[in-house]
């Protein structure tokens, strides 16, 4: 007979003693300078950036998702970018001090980190959380998905290695190798876990949040492009194009709906065509929402990632392999719409709008739709344009004439490299930063008394004198009020002295 394996609680089991390893470490690692911690950190992330494209295939091949040179980018950015933009930023004992307010900031570890990981960026989230964790001198306990738990796990192994030979406690990061929801579920709840940084489907994001602990979630991005009539329509176009099918559209950042002025839309539509996009006819298009979304309001998970000619096979429309990807035209926006949801493959609906109101109308309708504090996207040469987008759109991130998918990253733009961006309360998020390493520490601060503050006696203002008092000084009032009026005076002539002498006759009225 076979002994039956219980493969949840196997799970189970090895979650509870990943965190407790990871516990233990963490506590050793809280006493670690911070040249100890900065060493530790290069070592990973020179180990990460050497095993870039090794990891990329891996991804690849297991989660049959994205391409593998974009793969690599995304390596890239998680190890070597996210390191120098974290690597002289003090995290350890006293970070900052402030003569003037006579205060000090230390900085202290959370503890210990989930960190839930998702098939699109199977990788590069697990480096580029490691990073930040070790820096803040925090544990991390990951977990992936369950379709890229080999190509998670690979990557892990490298930062591991690295970290311990660097000087790093063991068990300072650790994984779950059993694809488990319930482990998953257990691990957030989990005692000794005092964060989580969650990335993935919204079922998730919402148990972070529903798990009693801190917790950075991201919401989805469904983000809308507004190319407005001033365009340089040939250079917006083939950025857009390039950043849509960019890993085949798995960034939540990357371009969902087109939403061009129809004055110019003719012309968007031909460069569009030039660079490789194939619009569908009316009978195409049907084929193709079937695909896209199966159950109303669901997408359907073969197509994220996939290139145009797999989509292609599953509609069941013939393409060559110069499509770069698909666009339809769309008037419609809502759940029972499939172009208008957030599709993360090389697909495109395309808006005309009457005017830059009406653009807004449609971007705002997207964003209700599964986008909203997320990112949006416009390509214009009207700065007026750009900052009335800016400031009406419930978004955190505007990208102005650049790729959306680099820009979110911090690729061609000035944000944080991060593959964790934050909604803010737009979408139910407790930050709209892109996640780095400064959030991953609480700030103590110690400040000195610097001001002089006389505390009253109790008793000294009761409440009858009080009264008795505002009464005195609205009679006040109203004698200088008195004998200003009938000395003919001007109201500011002389009343002080006025006030003077009514203070002395009431004093003297009140004797006799």
């Amino acid at each position: 007979m076979y002994a039956v394996v219980d493969h949840d609680l196997l799970a189970l089991q090895e979650m509870r003693e990943v965190v407790r390893k990871a516990k233990q470490a963490q506590l050793k690692y809280m006493s670690f300078s911070q040249e100890q911690v900065d060493r530790i950190v290069k070592a990973v992330a020179d180990a990460a950036y050497a095993h870039s494209y090794e990891l990329a295939v891996l991804a690849v091949k297991e989660t049959g998702m994205g391409v593998i040179e974009h793969k690599k980018m995304k390596n890239d950015v998680a190890s070597k970018a996210v390191y120098e933009s974290i690597k002289d930023e003090k995290t350890v004992g006293i970070i900052r001090k402030d003569k003037v307010k006579g205060m000090v900031e230390i900085a202290a570890p959370f503890g210990v980190v989930a960190a839930i990981i998702p098939t699109t960026n199977p990788t590069s989230t697990a480096i580029f959380k490691t990073l930040i964790s070790l820096k803040t001198r925090n544990a991390i306990v990951a977990s992936p998905h369950p379709y890229a738990v080999k190509c998670t796990t690979e990557a892990l192994k490298i930062c591991e290695k690295a970290a311990t030979r660097a000087g790093a406690p063991k068990g300072l990061i650790g994984w779950l190798s059993f694809a488990s929801m319930e482990a998953t579920q257990a691990l957030m709840k989990d005692k000794d876990v005092n964060l989580i940084l969650a990335t993935g489907g919204g079922g998730l994001v919402k148990a972070a949040y529903s798990s009693g602990k801190p917790a950075y979630g991201v919401g989805p991005g469904n983000v809308p492009v507004y190319i407005e009539k001033t365009v340089k329509i040939k250079k917006a176009v083939s950025m857009i194009v390039d950043s849509k099918t960019f890993d085949y559209g798995t960034i939540c950042a990357t371009e969902q709906s087109i939403v061009v002025d129809q004055e110019i839309a003719t012309d968007v539509i031909l460069e569009l065509k030039q660079n490789g996009a194939y619009f569908l006819n009316p009978e195409e298009k049907k084929k193709m929402e079937k695909v896209i979304s199966p159950v109303p309001g669901k997408v359907n998970p073969a197509i994220v990632g996939k290139s145009p000619v797999t989509i292609a096979e599953l509609a069941g429309i013939s393409i060559d392999e110069t499509i770069r990807l698909f666009v339809a035209e769309e008037t419609e926006i809502g759940k029972h719409v499939p172009f208008s949801l957030e599709k993360l493959s090389p697909i495109f609906a395309l808006y005309r709008a009457e005017n830059t109101a009406d653009a807004k109308r449609i971007c705002n309708q997207l964003l209700d739709l599964g986008g909203r504090g997320h990112s949006l996207s416009i390509h214009t040469e009207n700065e007026h344009v750009a900052k009335e987008f800016s400031l009406d759109m419930p978004v955190s991130r505007i990208f102005v004439n650049t790729l959306s998918t680099m820009g979110a990253v911090g690729g061609t733009t000035g944000f944080d490299p991060s593959f964790t961006l934050g909604c803010g309360s737009f979408g139910g998020n407790i930050t709209s930063d892109n996640i780095t390493a400064r959030h991953l520490m609480n700030i103590k601060r110690m400040a000195y008394g610097i001001k002089e503050v006389s505390i009253p006696k109790k008793g000294i203002m009761n409440p009858d004198r009080s009264t008795a008092l505002l009464q005195e000084s609205a009679q006040q009032n109203q004698i200088v009020e008195e004998v200003i009026r009938e000395m003919g005076l001007n109201e500011n002539y002389q009343a002080a002295d006025i006030a003077r002498i009514v203070v002395q006759v009431v004093k003297q009225f009140n004797k006799d």
